[in-house]
Formats: structure tokens, C-alpha cells, sequence
């Protein structure tokens, strides 16, 4: 084997075992707030703190999640829900898939990268509402 083909072989070796200790290193969680605003007048105000779980191709989040009803038909003061949200970040073209959990009541939520991400977000038995989520 000739010095050059040997010098090959040793940085791809290198090169392997830097690649296999950056995917088997632990990222650091990144903890995240999430806050939104659901229904055709922005009626239920949505806030979270998500933790980040790193993938290969995306970022996923997850966390509890609070809502509250902000509208003004509002009687005996607001209405609050709890719930988890939990959602997936594509690094490839910045597309939110979120599924929302709330009182027993999973819901979708998908929506392009932009400032504020705007959606629609489905819910079984219910029409289809439009949601804005800021996550910062």
C-alpha cells in the first residue's frame, strides 16, 4: 500500500469517527416559548414553554400548554384549557407539523416558517380555525 493510499484511508477513518461521536453526542435542550393566538377574531390566546429534542432532519418540541379564552363574550371570566403541544420543525424547508393535545382532544396544526408561523388548525367534529403561533 503506497503512502498515499494509507494517508486516504486514515482521514477517512478520521473523518468517520468525528461523524460518529457529533451523532452520538447529546444536544444541549434548548427550552423555547410559544405563544399564539386561535379563531377567526384571535379569540383564545395559546402560550407554552417547549424543550427541543434534536433529529436529523428536524427539531422537535414539546411541552405543556395553556389556553385561554380572550374574546369579549367572555361572562364569568375567562376560560381556561390545559393541554401538551408537541411539534416537529423541518431543517430542510422550515414547515411547523404540530399536534396539540387539549383536554383530551388531539388537534393538527401545520404551517410555513414566517413571522408570525399562520395556520389552520383541525380539531375532530369542528370546523377548521386559523391559528398564529410566534416561537421564540
Amino acid at each position: 500500500m503506497s503512502g498515499l493510499a494509507r494517508y486516504e484511508k486514515a482521514v477517512v477513518r478520521a473523518l468517520l469517527l468525528l461523524l460518529a461521536g457529533a451523532l452520538a453526542a447529546p444536544a444541549q435542550a434548548q427550552s423555547l416559548q410559544v405563544v399564539g393566538y386561535a379563531g377567526v377574531l384571535g379569540e383564545w390566546e395559546l402560550t407554552a414553554t417547549v424543550t427541543e429534542r434534536a433529529r436529523l432532519w428536524s427539531k422537535e418540541f414539546s411541552g405543556p400548554l395553556s389556553m385561554k379564552h380572550v374574546g369579549i363574550c367572555t361572562q364569568d371570566g375567562p376560560e381556561e384549557k390545559t393541554g401538551e403541544i408537541r411539534f416537529q420543525i423541518s431543517a430542510l424547508s422550515s414547515q411547523l407539523d404540530a399536534t396539540l393535545l387539549v383536554e383530551g382532544v388531539s388537534c393538527t396544526y401545520s404551517a410555513r416558517s414566517s413571522d408570525p408561523y399562520s395556520g389552520l388548525i383541525a380539531c375532530p367534529d369542528r370546523e377548521a380555525v386559523p391559528l398564529k403561533l410566534w416561537v421564540k
